[in-house]
């Protein structure tokens, strides 16, 4: 029996030597939440009416919308850049790109394609979002066939 009393104090006192050796400390846990982007278009890039002429030559369309004509040509209309409403989490930088340039499909035949051009790489998002706008040059063949053309291109926004 004393030997079972003297086992049971030893075991205690071992007990007691390793949490005198312990140590506790606390973790943090984070998380940022960032709203889903929303990416709208709320203008087509518009390069007016042309009318071709004997030698190829180019229309050109800057990121505010304003318009080049090149030799040759004759542009009338109206001209857009087209434009890109961004909604997502206010103070959050979004990245902005995509495509290089488009292939317009003439309704008559024909053929003609652009180069793009983004008003920005990237774009801090305010209370009300933010916006960013593609222009293009558009290449015009010699006596380009007519009719309407049109393209589609893409584009992306990612936070950064």
């Amino acid at each position: 029996m004393k030997r079972a009393v003297l086992g049971a104090a030893i075991a205690a006192l071992a007990m007691n030597a390793s949490a005198a050796h312990a140590a506790t400390a606390t973790g943090t846990a984070t998380a940022k939440i960032l709203r889903q982007i929303t990416l709208t278009n709320t203008s087509a890039l518009q390069y007016a009416t042309i009318i071709s002429g004997a030698t190829a030559s180019t229309v050109s369309v800057s990121t505010s919308g304003a318009a080049t004509c090149g030799a040759g040509l004759t542009c009338t209309g109206t001209t857009t850049a087209a434009n890109f409403d961004v909604q997502g989490t206010s103070g959050a930088v979004v990245l902005v790109g995509g495509d290089s340039s488009v292939t317009l499909n003439g309704s008559l035949g024909g053929t003609m394609t652009s180069s793009l051009t983004y008003s920005s790489a990237n774009i801090t998002l305010g209370a009300t979002g933010g916006s960013f706008q593609v222009g293009g040059t558009l290449n015009v063949g010699a006596n380009q066939t007519a009719g309407d053309y049109t393209g589609t291109f893409n584009v992306t926004a990612n936070y950064q």
